[in-house]
């Protein structure tokens, strides 16, 4: 049996980088184009769990092209220069070529386009690609949009990725996605306006009126509702999410928050215009790398874990050299590569010793950095952290219409 918050990891970037990973990302959400977007046109249907021999069937007819089109998120992967270091290795260890392309700036957008293309049978262009666990990764794993993966030939899955990222709540025993990187939700803050911050509660704190970020995404925003009323979003319900808006729409109109931000927040905390905020780990640990002083916490009521998956969509021309990427990332030493680029949570933990060991190695800034990324929490996060941290709640079509209609106008208001 999983756990009620057996969550899943995910998402990042490092260096200066003035756009996040994050960013992008979050325009994503529920936002109301989104569901317009999923509500008009191609309908699909339910489809029913793969037998299990229809899933063998299908992977043994399957040949190595040695080709592989995958598609992520901006500054996602390791980069030297115009180089993909990592693919390059997996170009000379397996014979597949890699076309990578930053195609995804948000979910809502880019499954928006995949959409018809998949309900129609037709090829996206792509063999692989990350979303995020929410409601488009949801429905296309209930219409049927994915392939099942064939876990005997996912042996560097199976033997070192993190017990946490196994058997996700919205996607069972990993039957179509295992993750890419995996991030958390929290709070942070400016220590030069306020003085610490342990609970959720500081967010509705009057002191600092105006000078508060929330989130755009209706999930997230939502979960932080919920956690500021002691309710764990994973067991949450109708009832639960009226009183979560009644919440937020106090902080509103109260006048405490200064805007509902996308991946804008960062810049608005660090120019001082909000004080504390919600905010995405990978982006708040770059900034403090880079020399800013700003403050992390997960408030002792909960904070939200999130994973970017990899996962194969059912058109997909080169499957197998698909699978074969997804399996050559969990070798320790390629997570490794990815994690110390990336700065958003691994899915892989035998990377940290491997960190301290290219530390140990380096000189000056490098070994600096290295041992940042391997000592900080919200790269390696404490097992304290990680028993407060929830997922999204899985939601129905039927209850994401509800929930829409509860927590879009808060932030849209």
């Amino acid at each position: 049996m999983h756990h009620s918050h057996d969550p899943a990891f995910l998402r990042g970037m490092t260096q200066s980088r003035s756009i996040t990973r994050r960013d992008a990302f979050r325009l994503a959400g529920l936002s109301a184009a989104g569901l317009a977007l999923a509500g008009c046109g191609v309908q699909g249907k339910k489809v029913e769990p793969p037998k299990v021999d229809a899933v063998a069937d299908f992977w043994a007819s399957q040949k190595k092209n040695d080709l592989l089109r995958f598609a992520n998120w901006p500054l996602y992967i390791d980069k030297d220069g115009k180089r993909y270091p990592s693919l390059e290795m997996f170009t000379a260890d397996t014979g597949i070529k890699v076309t990578y392309q930053e195609a995804i700036q948000d979910n809502t957008t880019f499954f928006g386009k995949m959409q018809p293309l998949l309900a129609a049978d037709n090829d996206i262009g792509y063999d692989l690609m990350v979303l995020t666990n929410g409601l488009q990764l949801s429905k296309a794993i209930a219409l049927g949009y994915l392939v099942p993966l064939d876990h005997s030939k996912l042996p560097n899955f199976a033997a070192n990725a993190a017990q946490k990222v196994k058997n996700p709540t919205w996607d069972p025993n990993n039957t179509h996605t295992i993750p890419w990187t995996v991030g958390l939700t929290g709070i942070a803050y400016n220590p030069k306006y306020v003085d610490g911050v342990t609970s959720i509660q500081d967010l509705w704190n009057p002191k600092y009126k105006g000078k508060v970020g929330m989130m755009l995404d209706t999930q997230e925003v939502a979960n932080f509702g919920l956690f500021s009323l002691g309710i764990d979003p994973d067991k949450s319900t109708e009832a639960d999410w009226r009183k979560a808006g009644e919440k937020l729409k106090e902080q509103r109109d109260a006048g405490l928050v200064r805007k509902y931000y996308e991946n804008d927040y960062v810049d608005a905390l660090v120019r001082g215009d909000v004080w504390i905020t919600m905010a995405w780990s990978g982006d708040i640990f770059q900034q403090v790398a880079e020399g800013k002083d700003l403050k992390f916490v997960v408030p002792e009521e909960g904070g939200t874990i999130w994973t970017d998956n990899m996962c194969i969509p059912k058109t997909a021309q080169n499957p197998l050299d698909a699978l074969m990427l997804m399996d050559y990332v969990y070798q320790p030493k390629i997570a490794t590569m990815l994690v110390e680029y990336i700065n958003y949570i691994t899915p892989v933990p035998a990377t940290k010793d491997l960190i301290l060991a290219d530390a140990a190695k380096a000189k000056g800034d490098d070994k600096a950095s290295l041992e940042q990324i391997a000592k900080s929490p919200l790269i390696f996060p404490s097992e304290t952290d990680m028993a407060k941290l929830r997922s999204y709640q899985t939601l129905t079509t039927a209850e994401e219409k509800v929930f829409e209609s509860i927590f879009q106008p808060v932030t849209q208001g």
